[in-house]
């Protein structure tokens, strides 16, 4: 079956980095697009960062353009999210998502928490 398992999370200072995994299984990786998301305290789950399977170029979210790099290793069936420059307002659990036949599925998320 279709499984997501995101790692990476912590507790780190602001302005550290942080890189978040993705591992996927049971489906076709390489031919989806896979994005990020992420879910902050009292709010809702909010996009982050997508990676088209070919060709084209992953896009970000406004809050997060320049400080975030969003990659995938087909090899490996694992998609990335490098964190820069990292700020309270980024502490939030994080999760990776694919949609195949019109469904979603997400990963368990991992916490990342950016405190001083």
């Amino acid at each position: 079956q279709v499984q997501l398992v995101e790692s990476g999370g912590g507790l780190v200072q602001p302005g550290q980095s942080l890189r978040l995994s993705c591992a996927a299984s049971g489906f076709t990786f390489s031919t989806y697009t896979m994005t990020w998301h992420r879910q902050a305290p009292g709010k809702e789950r909010e996009w982050v960062a997508s990676i088209p399977f070919l060709g084209s170029i992953p896009v970000y979210a406004d809050s997060v353009k320049g400080r975030f790099t969003i990659s995938r290793d087909n090899a490996k069936n694992t998609v990335y999210l490098q964190m820069n420059s990292l700020t309270p307002e980024d502490t939030a659990v994080y999760f990776c998502k694919v949609v195949l036949w019109g469904r979603s599925y997400w990963g368990q998320g991992t916490q990342v928490t950016v405190s001083s």
